[in-house]
C-alpha cells in the first residue's frame, strides 16, 4: 500500500447544512457533487461530506453513537496568532470552540473545534511541521 490518504469521508446528518458550514470557513464544493454527497479539494487529499446513515450502511456497520470518535483532523497555520483566529471564524461558521487557542507542552500552539456533526478538528501552529508554497507540511 502506498502512504496516502486520498478522500476523508465524514458522515453528517445534514449534507445541505454542513455543506454550508464548510463553505463559510472558505472550501469550495466541487461541482462533482450531488445531494447526497459533496467533495472539497484541499492541498493533497478530498473531503467528502455524505450521510451518516449512508456511510454506517455502506461499512456494514453500525451507525450509532455520537461521543468521541478517536479522530481529529488537523489544520496547520503559519503563525500563532492564526491559531485563535480560525476558531473564532469556525465558531461564526457554526462550529463550536471545543478548546480555545493555548500554549502546547511541544513548543506550539492549538485548540480544537467541532464542525455542526461533532467532528473536531485541531488548529495549530507547529514549529515542527513548517509549510511550504503549496500550504503542505515539509516534515523535518
Amino acid at each position: 500500500m502506498e502512504p496516502r490518504v486520498s478522500i476523508v469521508t465524514l458522515g453528517v446528518e445534514d449534507v445541505a447544512k454542513s455543506k454550508g458550514f464548510y463553505e463559510r470557513l472558505g472550501f469550495e464544493a466541487s461541482p462533482a457533487r450531488d445531494e447526497a454527497v459533496v467533495f472539497f479539494r484541499t492541498a493533497g487529499t478530498v473531503i467528502a461530506l455524505y450521510s451518516r446513515a449512508s456511510l454506517a450502511e455502506d461499512a456494514g456497520v453500525d451507525g450509532a453513537g455520537a461521543g468521541f470518535r478517536g479522530i481529529a483532523l488537523a489544520y496547520n497555520v503559519r503563525n500563532k496568532e492564526e491559531v485563535a483566529a480560525l476558531l473564532t471564524e469556525a465558531e461564526a461558521a457554526g462550529g463550536r470552540i471545543v478548546k480555545s487557542a493555548q500554549d502546547a507542552f511541544w513548543g506550539g500552539r492549538s485548540g480544537y473545534f467541532a464542525d455542526p456533526d461533532g467532528h473536531l478538528w485541531e488548529v495549530a501552529r507547529n514549529p515542527h511541521f513548517p509549510l511550504n508554497q503549496r500550504e503542505e507540511i515539509e516534515l523535518l
